[in-house]
């Protein structure tokens, strides 16, 4: 290994049976290319990673050029030399003077390209090899703990994580590359309308307090029957997939650039109410003249264009009742896999089922928030839980709700990195209305009332990057709708909505 080898360039070291498919030559060839001209660099930086190297060294000389290329520094044998020269894995091959070797013996830089996809796909290989023997190991272990439905599960999990990213498992990443991943979110956030880092919700006020929804984050968004909490959420993912457009992402891959996929687990509601509800907000029209027909023509007309212009919407609903957690993370891998997804509902999360191992079932929400993190985690995208709230609100005077009203709220509040509560005041002033002779409380319930009238508030209790308070919105109960509100100062004096 001290010297470059003379096997041909691309063609396969004789290997014995127990060698992992790898090519040597080609990871030098490649890093004498890149160490000759710096160019190179941008034209496989798209295809392999560090981690992609089955030379430990070869890895550290790539991160390496590769920071010093993000600087736009020089990345050399001798610029490098002081980096790497103390390296015990580098001495071991000659020294600072195998980095000389390397560029000297480039052939051309033409077929980098080639030569970085045929590393990424040896590493491909040996990740499957490697998976392939874990499976086989696990299925021929007979242990009670290790059920076969979850073994299928897992196996999938990493084939997906390994389809994507290039891995099965994740382990310790550098700092380098951690912070670089952090420079290009902030990069997006300057980069975007409006300077969010996150998927807008389509709601102005409410995006300025989160800065939008932000990958890998479980968002818990909870309140009391009526209050709202499915007509908000079928708002945000309408908005997100309206918004949705396709293009070129800053890493070279296609993607969303503006709103995105959404899925949507409905649990309680069947595929077409909630679709139903969808159009009510769009077209204008009350559900309950939806649901029974009664329309007038005009009414109808514009209720059957809302549903023509929804029909490219990429959101998806999955309304299958009293799915187990590890279903649902599977067929969201799967979403994922074939049509995208960028945000993922899931409404409510008391209706989702653990593995059914525990019987106590504080255990079992536990269980479910942590896997609905592990989702949002593993697919990089935000994931968006209803939950409803304990009826201790209902016995106090103040009925704004706070984070201990979380039903089994230790574990929800724990692993969620935001808590919003929809809370509508409306509501409850509406059920103290006077009788009908106490006149002056008549007129004092009536202007309060007023003043209260279509208006809802959001209420953040906690997040873990960024301000908690309230975030006011408009809210027509007709039409189930949650929209922007105008301030008096921004003109108008009333309540408005976004448009649809």
């Amino acid at each position: 290994m001290n010297e470059i080898s003379s096997i041909p360039a691309g063609q396969v070291q004789p290997t014995d049976a127990d060698t992992m498919p790898h090519s040597i030559e080609a990871e030098q060839q490649l890093l004498g290319a890149i160490l000759t001209n710096n160019d190179v660099f941008e034209r496989v930086s798209s295809i392999i990673q560090p981690e992609h190297f089955y030379d430990p060294v070869h890895a550290l000389i790539y991160e390496t050029a590769s920071a010093r290329i993000a600087k736009n520094a020089l990345a050399s044998p001798v610029t490098l030399k002081a980096f790497l020269e103390d390296d015990p894995g580098l001495q071991e091959l000659g020294g600072p003077a195998y980095l000389a070797r390397l560029a000297g013996a480039a052939i051309s830089a033409f077929a980098a390209r080639d030569y970085a996809q045929m590393i990424y796909d040896f590493a491909i290989r040996r990740e499957l090899i490697g998976l392939g023997q874990d499976i086989a190991a696990k299925a021929g272990r007979v242990e009670i703990d290790s059920e076969p439905t979850e073994q299928i599960v897992q196996a999938e999990q990493k084939l997906y994580a390994l389809a994507e990213k290039g891995q099965a498992e994740r382990g310790f990443q550098s700092f380098l590359s951690a912070v670089t991943e952090a420079v290009n979110t902030a990069n997006a956030a300057y980069q975007r309308d409006g300077g969010l880092s996150g998927v807008s919700t389509g709601l102005i006020d409410l995006d300025k307090k989160l800065g939008g929804l932000h990958r890998s984050d479980l968002l818990i968004l909870a309140g009391r029957p009526s209050m709202g909490k499915t007509s908000l959420a079928t708002n945000i993912a309408f908005n997100v997939a309206k918004a949705y457009r396709k293009g070129a992402l800053q890493d070279g891959t296609e993607g969303a650039v503006n709103g995105g996929v959404v899925g949507f687990y409905s649990l309680e509601m069947s595929a077409e109410q909630l679709a139903a509800r969808i159009l009510s907000e769009a077209s204008e029209i009350p559900s309950q003249q939806i649901r029974s027909g009664d329309m007038t023509e005009g009414e109808f007309r514009r209720f059957v264009e809302a549903a023509k212009s929804l029909e490219a919407c990429p959101l998806y609903i999955d309304d299958t009742p009293a799915l187990p957690i590890s279903q649902l993370s599977a067929r969201a891998r799967r979403l994922k896999r074939t049509h995208g997804l960028d945000v993922l509902i899931i409404d409510y999360l008391q209706l989702v089922r653990g593995t059914g191992k525990g019987e106590n079932r504080v255990n079992e929400i536990s269980e479910i928030t942590m896997g609905l993190k592990a989702i949002a985690k593993e697919l990089d995208i935000p994931v968006i839980a209803l939950s409803q709230l304990s009826r201790q609100v209902e016995n106090r005077d103040d009925k704004r709700p706070q984070l201990s009203d979380l039903r089994e709220s230790g574990s929800i509040e724990q692993d969620a990195d935001v808590v919003m509560f929809v809370y509508r005041a409306e509501y409850y002033k509406e059920r103290e209305k006077p009788a009908d002779h106490e006149l002056d409380k008549i007129a004092l319930w009536q202007e309060e009332m007023e003043a209260l009238h279509g208006k809802a508030d959001v209420i953040i209790g906690k997040q873990r990057h960024g301000p908690i308070g309230d975030v006011q919105l408009s809210f027509e109960g007709r039409f189930t709708r949650f929209g922007n509100l105008v301030q008096q100062w921004q003109g108008g004096g009333g309540s408005g909505d976004t448009e649809f």
